[in-house]
């Protein structure tokens, strides 16, 4: 699969997590529920349009935790500011968000449990050769991974992690 860049102000590829990235909505201190700054380049010429997704695969539920997808960035759309996660009116006109796997259309920030050690955080900006992959605003993040794999051209990964001590 071809990559591109992906770089944030506030998340370094195998960095921590800033505070406000972690989530207030699932009790941790401090925890805003803001996701970051995303900016991209280098997306294959195919490109006609985006998705972002933010996913970790260390939640102890066997299946991983999906915190975040946005669906529907046209092609021209080449970053996305702090906050935009908090609703779809924060997106471009067309962008909507799919309900993460706390069931909110929206961000939701990093709570690994207290003691379960440090868990991965991949944000990933999914290059496609599609306008629209054809999902639904009702559509799970992991059926969205279904219906675009055949679309990808390209992907930009950006790797996280995040702790609360026991």
């Amino acid at each position: 699969m071809p990559s591109f860049t992906l770089t944030s102000r506030l998340v370094k590829d195998g960095g921590e997590l800033a505070l406000p990235q972690f989530s207030g909505i699932f009790g941790v201190p401090g925890g805003e529920d803001t996701s970051p700054d995303l900016a991209w380049s280098g997306a294959p010429a195919a490109t006609e349009s985006y998705a972002v997704t933010m996913y970790d695969p260390d939640a102890p539920t066997g299946s991983g935790f999906w915190h975040w997808a946005v669906v529907n960035l046209p092609s021209d759309v080449t970053a996305l500011r702090e906050g935009a996660g908090s609703s779809d009116d924060s997106l471009p006109p067309g962008a909507f968000h799919l309900a993460n796997d706390g069931g909110a259309r929206r961000f939701v920030g990093a709570a690994p449990p207290a003691g379960h050690g440090r868990h991965r955080y991949f944000l990933v900006v999914h290059a496609l050769a599609v306008r629209d992959p054809g999902v639904s605003p009702d559509a799970t993040p992991a059926f969205l991974g279904f219906t675009m794999a055949a679309h990808i051209v390209g992907r930009a990964v950006l790797t996280a992690t995040a702790e609360i001590p026991a």
